[in-house]
């Protein structure tokens, strides 16, 4: 029988990943489950309409202008401009793996992707329209009125088109970042640095609201347990309110739903406000304001080296 170092060695004289062989590591974060499989003709209805600005009253605006998917799926400025080009309330999340939050919005006031995109497209700041306008103008549209009656018994209809949406949503998952393929067992793949930070983001527990698949996205937190940063911001809005204006109950004033950190690094600026212009200074706003405590020596920057390694791939190529 060959010694373990003979086969090692001709593993790698044959190219063979001995990475891919590995166990995967039992964290407190898992890898994303795979994209998955949706029919295909919905999906791609949902696409075509994710960019299509008749879903917006003045056909200006289309979900992807404000959810970039060459942004990371959120937005570059802190709150995106609505139909009148007046900017929302509260900072655009990204669309990414958004099918994984367990609700959507920041106060997270609906459960379902369908709901979401009922919401956006109703919106008088947002997309200002009607589905009743929506449903016409795409049942109107010729090679609409085909590919929907293939993909759906009843063609086009409300339901139908809030459905391919979110089908389309569901798929744009991000796998294979560098921390997924650490996960799966390939733990070369993180630098001495990446890792440490890693271990420091857990031991400072910021771990305890970003946690599970989506690294977040599974709970509501207050924004500020160890201080009022919404008033050491100054200007405070409507959008501040957080849970509370879904819910009027003052212990959700200022609570919001966790975003996810998948991604993190490509999709500045941060909060639901889009106060933090960097993923530093939202690490350093986290460890003032949620954790009360001082980061030590380098955390800062270690733990945003870390965070750097949750970027995935989208169509192959990384965000």
């Amino acid at each position: 029988m060959a010694s373990p170092g003979l086969l090692l060695a001709l593993g790698l004289f044959m190219g063979l990943s001995v990475a891919a062989h590995a166990e995967p590591l039992d964290e407190p974060l898992k890898p994303l489950p795979p994209v998955p499989a949706l029919d295909p003709r919905r999906v791609q209805l949902g696409q075509r309409l994710f960019h299509d600005p008749r879903l917006s009253v003045n056909n200006t605006l289309s979900c992807a202008s404000c959810h970039r998917l060459d942004k990371g799926g959120a937005d570059d400025k802190p709150q995106s401009l609505g139909f009148d080009g007046k900017p929302v309330e509260v900072n655009t999340p990204t669309v990414f793996n958004a099918s994984l939050n367990f609700h959507q919005f920041w106060d997270g006031r609906v459960d379902t992707l369908e709901e979401q995109v009922h919401i956006v497209v109703t919106s008088p700041t947002e997309m200002g329209s009607t589905w009743e306008a929506v449903v016409k103008r795409i049942g109107d549209d010729p090679g609409y009125a085909k590919d929907f009656k293939q993909a759906y018994p009843d063609g086009v209809t409300l339901p139908n088109i809030q459905g391919a949406l979110a089908d389309f949503e569901r798929t744009l998952l991000t796998p294979n970042s560098r921390f997924d393929q650490y996960l799966l067992g390939n733990t070369d793949i993180l630098t001495p640095r990446e890792k440490f930070g890693y271990q420091r983001f857990k031991e400072y527990g910021c771990i305890a609201c970003h946690q599970g698949v989506n690294i977040g996205g599974n709970m509501f937190q207050k924004f500020g347990v160890m201080g009022d940063y919404i008033a050491d911001l100054g200007n405070p809005t409507r959008a501040d309110g957080g849970r509370f204006n879904v819910t009027g109950d003052e212990a959700d004033r200022q609570v919001f739903k966790v975003p996810s950190l998948r991604n993190v690094a490509v999709t500045a600026p941060y909060f639901h406000k889009g106060s933090a212009a960097t993923l530093e200074q939202a690490v350093e706003v986290m460890f003032k304001y949620q954790l009360g405590r001082e980061p030590v020596g380098k955390d800062t920057e270690l733990i945003v080296e870390f965070l750097k390694t949750l970027t995935g791939e989208w169509e192959g190529k990384p965000l």
